[in-house]
């Protein structure tokens, strides 16, 4: 079974009013988070591949959350099947 992660960043962002990723940006740094503009947009447009605690914890706490609001699972929909040629015709 493979899972699907959702990454919920920019629908909290949303809730707290905050629709720039720059805002997001001060926000991080007066919490030690010191990331470029384009790493904190990269963070909020797409699922990262990989988190850093200390990102994590601070984003947490501007958005008052948990990590499980912001990173939720559910289960992949449809079937994938493959086939694979073993070469031993």
């Amino acid at each position: 079974m493979t899972r699907k992660v959702e990454w919920n960043l920019r629908r909290l962002l949303a809730l707290h009013d905050i629709y720039k990723t720059t805002e997001l940006v001060p926000l991080l740094t007066s919490r030690g988070v010191k990331l470029s503009r384009e790493q904190v947009y990269r963070l909020v447009t797409s699922t990262p591949q990989r988190l850093n605690l200390e990102v994590l914890d601070a984003l947490c706490d501007i958005l008052d959350c948990t990590p499980n609001d912001l990173i939720s699972f559910s289960a992949a929909t449809g079937s994938v099947s493959e086939t694979v040629d073993l070469g031993l015709a």
